[in-house]
């Protein structure tokens, strides 16, 4: 890897859904696709394969060449949610965003790199803990005190925003959608009635716009 491959400006936690898909496009606006690395992080959950296609579509569409994808076993080995284990009937993944923020925070050193681009949503989430500014600004605090500079900072674009206003900035941003996946139980064809599928669908509609990608249950939410 040459030198040049270990620098960047901005490390985007990319999981393939929607929210982190418009953070990947501001990101490429704020700084050049050649100043961004993309991290995504596998932790067991329902849909991983289906999740790490999107990311590497997702990377490929924005132009995007610094990429990492992980394993992370601990949540899985862990439990305690519906996404990782079946006799969970919550979706919260306890604490999972710290895992991810951890990894991108090393990530961000080794590269140089000063921010991690976030696409966490409070107003729209289903109340995860980890998704309130005041954890990001707990975890900044974390990072100042605790990395080699102290100079990464966690941003949060889209953290006050409402999900149709993300699709009409990820519209204006022309990011790719198309690629993109949100469903919590299927893979090969988004559910339609999940709740993370509720909430895209939703979306769309407020915003005026039709979601490219197409549903098991298409008739019953249309």
């Amino acid at each position: 890897m040459s030198e040049r491959d270990r620098k960047a400006e901005a490390v985007v936690l990319l999981s393939g859904g929607m929210d982190s898909c418009v953070c990947a496009a501001l990101a490429v606006r704020d700084f050049g696709a050649d100043s961004i690395a993309a991290l995504h992080i596998s932790y067991g959950q329902r849909t991983e394969a289906r999740e790490s296609r999107s990311f590497v579509a997702v990377c490929d569409r924005l132009e995007i060449r610094k990429r990492m994808l992980l394993r992370d076993p601990a949540l899985r080995q862990i439990g305690g949610s519906a996404l990782t284990d079946e006799s969970i009937p919550v979706t919260y993944v306890p604490f999972r965003n710290a895992h991810f923020l951890v990894a991108a925070v090393s990530w961000a050193e080794v590269l140089g790199a000063r921010k991690i681009y976030v696409g966490a949503v409070e107003q729209d989430s289903s109340g995860y803990p980890d998704c309130r500014p005041a954890y990001y600004r707990a975890f900044n605090e974390v990072i100042r005190t605790g990395t080699r500079e102290g100079e990464i900072e966690i941003v949060t674009p889209l953290i006050a925003m409402r999900k149709a206003q993300i699709v009409e900035l990820g519209l204006e941003l022309a990011a790719p959608f198309d690629l993109t996946w949100s469903c919590y139980s299927q893979q090969e064809q988004a559910c339609g009635v999940c709740e993370s599928c509720v909430l895209r669908v939703r979306a769309f509609e407020q915003a005026g716009a039709r979601d490219p990608i197409p549903y098991a249950k298409e008739k019953v939410l249309r």
